[in-house]
């Protein structure tokens, strides 16, 4: 009896083996190994007030550091102690900025990734720096588009003058509102209130004219509404507090004139250094000698200077002479990409990155979706100007392609397409 409950024991254990060995081998068979790519690798998960640092898997390969200019110092002095040589960071609005100029002027390899997997576990900044970590030692993280250093300084004067632009259309608005109040209803009769004839007028009530009739002889010849209808726009109530308002804003807004003109001289400057550094590989020296095409540079909001011939310098070729094309699109597009759209491999990973490619769903060999993937782009929203532009225009190459796409699948696709 004793015998037999021991061979069952001994029986029942075997079994037991086998089975841990069976599971074993399981999950020996469908586990994956990566091979590791980067082996000194950091992640850095980035904050408004602390930067948590990732060397490793470990809890003690973890360190947190403020944010101040001292902190990256010993930031970079801890990561040299640990022979890292790349860093991954993630992009965290504005905040990643400074820390990546200072790892870049220390000499390490840094990697900014705003598009990865993340991490199926519960997320907390420590295990996000983890992740980044492991990420990027596994080499599955993908660079994003950093500009040059020249073209970072020339984005960010021309986001100023967008900013200054935008100001100085908020105190338009300011003043139409004021005029409205008191019953004058220049907005009617002018299409463009800070036109020629708006400032003569609205400098001519600040100085304490009143009369309509007075005030309608200050409007160019060239206005399409009769003296008459624009001095009966400009009878109304003078009251004194809009008054006060319509001089505050009016001031503000010549102001913000002054700064734009002030922006473009730096631009201008700018632009010019960068021509200088063009390497002489580039095409522009094969079409120096051309004039660039001389374009009406007194639409609202257009920079003081000739951009087109400046791009002409700075490209090799008059990005003005395609259709739809502005001053404004021209410096736009210098600023935010500049020559360093030669790092897109092809013209097609350029305009993914800009967002107006198409996102094709596949499954079965069949697109169950192909709509062009949401988010913000300055240089996108530039394309999509210039190509609402083409739709006004009479005809051209890009027109045609306007009208067709239009009349199948509506104006919107139409702008995107041709953008």
């Amino acid at each position: 009896m004793e015998q037999s409950f021991t061979v069952k024991i001994h029986f029942t254990a075997l079994v037991f083996l086998f089975y841990l060995f069976k599971t074993f081998k399981m999950k020996q068979k469908n586990s994956v190994s990566m091979a590791v790519v980067n082996p000194h690798a950091a992640g850095i998960d980035v904050g408004s007030r602390q930067h948590y640092v990732a060397v490793g898997q470990e809890p003690q390969d973890v360190r947190t550091f403020n944010v101040y200019t001292k902190d990256h110092k010993a930031l970079i002095e801890w990561l040299q102690q640990k022979r890292i040589v790349t860093v991954a960071l993630e992009s965290t609005g504005t905040y990643w900025q400074t820390l990546f100029s200072s790892l870049q002027t220390a000499g390490f390899e840094v990697v900014l990734s705003n598009n990865y997997i993340k991490d199926p576990q519960r997320k907390t900044d420590t295990k996000d720096a983890r992740w980044l970590q492991k990420m990027h030692t596994l080499g599955l993280l993908k660079h994003s588009f950093i500009p040059s250093a020249d073209v970072a300084r020339l984005r960010s004067y021309h986001r100023h003058r967008s900013n200054i632009v935008a100001a100085a259309t908020a105190h338009t608005q300011h003043m139409q509102k004021a005029l409205r109040l008191m019953n004058l209803r220049l907005d009617v009769v002018l299409s463009d209130l800070t036109g020629l004839s708006g400032t003569k007028i609205i400098e001519a009530i600040l100085s304490g004219e009143r009369s309509g009739e007075a005030l309608s002889k200050l409007a160019h010849n060239r206005v399409k509404k009769s003296k008459q209808e624009i001095a009966d726009s400009l009878q109304g109530d003078w009251k004194e507090e809009q008054l006060y308002i319509l001089h505050d804003e009016w001031t503000m807004y010549k102001n913000c004139q002054q700064r734009i003109i002030s922006c473009d001289q730096k631009i201008e400057a700018l632009l010019k250094t960068m021509i200088q550094k063009t390497p002489p590989s580039l095409p522009q020296k094969a079409m120096t000698t051309k004039t660039a095409k001389e374009k009406n540079n007194h639409s609202k909001n257009a920079p003081n200077f000739n951009a087109a011939a400046l791009s002409r310098d700075y490209f090799g070729v008059d990005l003005s002479r395609i259709e739809g094309v502005a001053s404004n699109t021209v410096l736009t597009f210098i600023s935010e990409v500049g020559s360093d759209i030669y790092k897109f491999p092809t013209m097609k990973n350029f305009t993914s990155w800009l967002r107006l490619a198409p996102n094709n769903k596949k499954t079965g060999d069949k697109v169950f979706s192909s709509r062009t993937p949401k988010g913000k782009s300055i240089m996108a929203n530039a394309f999509r100007v210039a190509a609402n532009t083409v739709a006004q225009r009479k005809d051209g190459v890009l027109k045609k392609i306007f009208s067709r796409i239009a009349y199948k699948k509506g104006r919107s696709a139409a702008i995107t397409a041709v953008a």
